[in-house]
C-alpha cells in the first residue's frame, strides 16, 4: 500500500492545483529578487542623497542581506515547526511592512535598521517557498518545477531595473522605488492565505486527519484514481523552541550527512557570493567607468533580462542532464565571464556581451542549485537544511558588498577580485562531484534514506 507522501508525489500535474501554488510561491520569490536587486540601484542614489563614501554605500546591501541570513535560519526552523503555510504568509508581511517604513526613513542609520528588519522577513521566503512548492510537486516534474520556480528571480530583477530606471527623474526617487515594491507584496500576503498546508508536512507531524483531507482534495481536483494509502506514524521527538530549536536543527543537519551539508553550504556560499557581488555593485562599477545612471541601470537590467532565458534553458535540461553536471559546468564558466567583463569593461560592446553571458549562465546555475539543495535532505530537515545553507550564504554575501567596496575592489582591482571568487566556485563544484549524490529522478526522501544507510554501514565497519 502506498503512503500519503507517495500519493502526492505520483499525482498528475494540473495548473489549477499545483500550478496555483507554483505561481503564488513564485510571486513571493519575485519580490525577493526585486528587493536584492534594488540594493544595487539604491547604493549610488543613497550615496548622493546622504553623501556617503564608497564603503558606506556597501552597508545598504549588507544590512539587507544580513537580515535575510537571520530570517533564513529563523523561518526555516519555524516552517519545520509550525508549518509551511503560516510561515509562507508571515514572511512576506514582515518584508512589506518594513519596506514601506524604510521608504520614510529620515536618516541613513534608520534606513539601514529598517532594511535589516525587512530582510528578516524576506530571508524566510526562499526556504519556505521551495519547501512548500517542492512538497506539492509530483516526483515526475519536481526537478523542472523547482528549477522553473527560479524564473521568477530574473523577472523580478529585470522588473526592478526597469521600474528603477523609470523613476530616476522623480524627486526622492529612492523612496518611490521602495514604496512601489512594497504595495504589491501586501496584496500577495492576502492571496497567500488560501494556500493549503503541505500534506507531507502534516503527515510527518502526525496530523493524519488534516493530511488525509488535503491529500483527498488533491486527488479529487487532479482527477487521479482513488486508491487506499497509509499515513505512517511519525517517530516521537522532544519539542524544542527558539534558539535551542535552531541549534538542535543545525546539529541534526550535520549529523544527517556532513558531506551533503558541506556541499550545500559551499555551493550556496561561493555561487551566490559571485552573483550578489555582481548584482550589488554592477551599477556602481559601470558608473565609475563613466556611464550615466540610466546607462548603468539598463546594463545591469540586461544582465537579469538574459537570465530569464537561462532559467528556461535550465528548466529544460535539469531532468535530462542532471543537477550535478549543470551546476558543475555552468557555475565556473559564469564566474569566468565575470573575469572577462572586468578585463574588457572599458569597451562598451565587450563589457555588455560579458555581462549578458554572465547573467545567462548564472541564472542557469542558481535554479538547479536550489532544486538540488531542496532534494538532498529528507522531509523533516528539508526547510531547515535549505534555510541554513541559505542563511550561511546570506551571512557571507551580506558582508561581501562592504568588503568589496572597501578592500577587494580598491586594493586587488576587479580582474583579480573576480578571479579569486571564481576559484572558490571551482573548488565548491569539485567537492560536490565527489561528496554529494545525483538526485535526478529520486523520490524526495529516497536520497536521505540512502545516505543514512551508507553512513550506518560505514559506522559499523570494524576499526
Amino acid at each position: 500500500m502506498k503512503t500519503g507522501d507517495q500519493i502526492v508525489q505520483d499525482l498528475p500535474w494540473r495548473w489549477p492545483v499545483q500550478g496555483r501554488i507554483f505561481i503564488i510561491g513564485g510571486l513571493g520569490y519575485l519580490f525577493d529578487a526585486y528587493d536584492i536587486a534594488l540594493n544595487g540601484f539604491l547604493m549610488p542614489l543613497l550615496g548622493t542623497h546622504f553623501d556617503l563614501s564608497l564603503s558606506a554605500r556597501g552597508l545598504v546591501a549588507t544590512a539587507n542581506l544580513v537580515g535575510m541570513a537571520v530570517g533564513a535560519v529563523a523561518w526555516g526552523a519555524v516552517a519545520d515547526r509550525v508549518g509551511r503555510k503560516k510561515a509562507f504568509s508571515i514572511t512576506l508581511l514582515i518584508f512589506a511592512v518594513f519596506s514601506v517604513l524604510g521608504a520614510l526613513s529620515p536618516t541613513y542609520e534608520i534606513f539601514l535598521a529598517l532594511r535589516f528588519l525587512a530582510g528578516i522577513g524576506l530571508g524566510g521566503c526562499i526556504p519556505v517557498d521551495y519547501a512548500l512548492v517542492g512538497e506539492f510537486s509530483p516526483r515526475k516534474y519536481r526537478g523542472r518545477v523547482l528549477t522553473a520556480l527560479d524564473v521568477w528571480w530574473p523577472v523580478g530583477v529585470t522588473l526592478c531595473g526597469l521600474v528603477s530606471t523609470a523613476m530616476l527623474s522623480l524627486d526622492g526617487n529612492w523612496r518611490w522605488m521602495l514604496t512601489t515594491m512594497s504595495l504589491p507584496a501586501l496584496l500577495l500576503f492576502w492571496v497567500r492565505r488560501g494556500i493549503p498546508e503541505s500534506p507531507i508536512y502534516l503527515a510527518k507531524k502526525g496530523r493524519e486527519a488534516e493530511a488525509r483531507a488535503v491529500i483527498d482534495d488533491l486527488v479529487a481536483r487532479t482527477g487521479a484514481p482513488v486508491e487506499p494509502y497509509a499515513i505512517p506514524a511519525p517517530p516521537a521527538t522532544e519539542d524544542a523552541r527558539g534558539i535551542r530549536a535552531a541549534t538542535e536543527q543545525l546539529a541534526r543537519i550535520w549529523q544527517f550527512s556532513p558531506r551533503i551539508t558541506s556541499t550545500a553550504w559551499l555551493l550556496f556560499c561561493t555561487v551566490l557570493l559571485v552573483y550578489y557581488a555582481a548584482l550589488s555593485w554592477m551599477p556602481s562599477i559601470l558608473r565609475e567607468e563613466g556611464q550615466g545612471d540610466t546607462a548603468a541601470f539598463m546594463s545591469t537590467t540586461l544582465m537579469s533580462g538574459v537570465g530569464i532565458a537561462g532559467v528556461l534553458v535550465s528548466t529544460a535540461l535539469v531532468d535530462v542532464v542532471g543537477r550535478k553536471w549543470l551546476i558543475g559546468v555552468s557555475a565556473p564558466v559564469a564566474a569566468l565571464a565575470l573575469v572577462v567583463f572586468a578585463l574588457v569593461r572599458k569597451e562598451p560592446t565587450g563589457s555588455l556581451v560579458a555581462i549578458a553571458v554572465f547573467g545567462f549562465l548564472m541564472q542557469l546555475t542558481i535554479p538547479v542549485l536550489y532544486a538540488y539543495a531542496a532534494e538532498l535532505y529528507p522531509t523533516h530537515l528539508r526547510a531547515g537544511g535549505f534555510g541554513w545553507a541559505s542563511s550561511v550564504s546570506r551571512a557571507l554575501t551580506g558582508f561581501a558588498p562592504l568588503l568589496f567596496g572597501s578592500v577587494l575592489w580598491p586594493r586587488l582591482g576587479l580582474p583579480l577580485t573576480f578571479t579569486v571568487l571564481g576559484g572558490a566556485v571551482l573548488f565548491a563544484v569539485a567537492w560536490m562531484a565527489v561528496a554529494a549524490p545525483e538526485t535526478k529522478g529520486r523520490a524526495l526522501d529516497e536520497v536521505g534514506a540512502d545516505t543514512m544507510t551508507r553512513q550506518a554501514a560505514v559506522s559499523s565497519r570494524p576499526m
